[in-house]
């Protein structure tokens, strides 16, 4: 049988590192991170810009287990953490006021996991 899941290295890295940060430090949100970061690549999440606008709130720690595209537009400004993000939603992210960063840069940033949104 053939393995289903991530062959990227880094990908599975991080999955690594989200497992270490759930195990350590009694955060079930980076294992359910882990979870959906592990899924095969034809099932993972993908993620508009016009969802993130839709469910999150100016000032929200948004983290987004997948891919975000530019689909819509972000009116609001927050810190959204994702690993992989189009161009054109980069730059319609950027030019709202908000800031992107690697859920590795997150996980360090809110080690237990509080006050971070997982968007699906």
């Amino acid at each position: 049988m053939r393995r289903t899941g991530p062959t990227n290295i880094n990908l599975r890295l991080l999955i690594k590192e989200l497992n270490k940060y759930a195990k350590d430090y009694n955060a079930p949100i980076w294992s359910y991170v882990a979870e959906l970061l592990s899924r095969p690549a034809r099932k993972r999440v993908v993620v508009n810009l016009s969802k993130l606008n839709r469910y999150a709130n100016d000032g929200d720690v948004v983290v987004v287990p997948g891919k975000v595209l530019g689909g819509g537009s972000l009116t609001k400004k927050i810190t959204l953490a994702t690993v992989s993000i189009s161009l054109p939603a980069l730059e319609k992210v950027r030019g709202s006021g908000s800031r992107v960063i690697h859920i590795k840069d997150l996980i360090r940033e809110f080690p237990k996991g509080s006050g971070v949104k997982v968007v699906i």
